[in-house]
């Protein structure tokens, strides 16, 4: 992209195609990042924020980070991002090898709990790299700290809902899960059986797990589950998938009371507004993200010792109370 290009965009001239004015807002935007990292004053860090999601909510994690890097005056840090929307074993390994090799001053991760990722946490800070977990947390005694939502207070939150909006009486509820693999998610479906169970044992959950939140995988679980189920009356969607979800639901003829999901991502503010889904129970990236950087800098002796070691609490949003401002994201 030459030095014309962007004084034609800059000065909003001709001849410019909107997708390269995009292109070079976007650098600029960038460029105006990097800058205030730099005016900071302190040590330059690097951070190494390694996430296993589908694009639609690794996209919001990434902006999060980056919007919130600015107020970090402690020091100057250089986030480096890993995002994949299924990540492999050979794949985890190979990026742990490549961090390893190159050093960090901290590792972010949102992976599933496997005895591989526990290993590889162990060797992380052996090496003097200390990790925290991002949103779902991994079993493993040598990460420094787990900074997102408090899952099992979401499943029972999810449990309430349901028994503040259904009928009375029987039905079934689709509960849904990406991968057994992430402990945050299996929370918040143990936390919502016991509860509902306690709430309304009338009422029967199945579930469909797998999907890793992809829109044809998930798609192709629900479907599966599905088969032969004719009392749905609500979804509970732990996973992501969700305008998958809906599609198959309308395929099947099937018109729940309530569709309740987590996070607001793009695709979540969309149903919701068009009133496919009825809540997402949110939690704000800004402030896990600004909690988990804090906590590697005062490892490092870099902040004093105030950073918020507590898991956030789950927000309810609904068509009524949805941000501005994401309204138009």
């Amino acid at each position: 992209m030459g030095t014309a290009t962007v004084d034609r965009v800059l000065n909003g001239r001709a001849h410019v195609s909107p997708q390269t004015r995009a292109r070079v807002m976007a650098a600029i935007d960038e460029l105006t990042q990097q800058e205030g990292q730099m005016s900071a004053r302190g040590r330059r860090v690097f951070f190494d924020v390694v996430v296993e999601a589908p694009t639609r909510f690794s996209r919001e994690v990434k902006r999060a980070a980056e919007e919130v890097l600015p107020g970090v005056s402690a020091a100057v840090i250089r986030p480096r991002f890993v995002l994949g929307e299924v990540m492999r074993d050979d794949e985890v390994l190979a990026t742990v090898t490549r961090i390893l090799k190159r050093g960090s001053q901290g590792v972010c991760l949102k992976l599933r709990d496997t005895p591989l990722m526990r290993a590889a946490i162990a060797e992380l800070t052996a090496a003097g790299i200390p990790v925290v977990t991002l949103f779902t947390d991994i079993a493993s005694p040598a990460r420094l700290g787990y900074f997102g939502l408090e899952n099992a207070a979401a499943g029972q939150v999810a449990a309430y809902l349901m028994d503040l909006s259904l009928p009375k009486g029987p039905g079934t509820i689709l509960a849904t899960q990406s991968n057994l693999g992430f402990l945050g998610e299996g929370a918040r479906a143990d936390a919502f059986a016991v509860a509902l169970r306690q709430l309304r044992p009338e009422l029967k959950i199945i579930s469909a797990t797998g999907g890793s939140g992809l829109p044809h995988d998930t798609a192709q679980d629900v479907m599966r589950v599905l088969r032969g189920v004719d009392d749905l009356v609500a979804v509970y969607s732990m996973g992501g998938g969700n305008r998958a979800i809906d599609q198959v639901l309308s395929n099947l003829g099937h018109a729940p009371h309530l569709f309740i999901a987590h996070d607001l991502d793009r695709e979540n503010k969309d149903l919701l507004l068009s009133r496919c889904i009825q809540y997402v129970l949110h939690h704000d990236l800004h402030t896990d993200l600004r909690n988990a950087f804090h906590r590697l800098l005062r490892h490092h002796r870099l902040m004093p010792a105030d950073t918020v070691d507590a898991p956030s609490n789950v927000q309810i949003i609904t068509p009524a109370n949805l941000p501005r401002e994401t309204r138009r994201a």
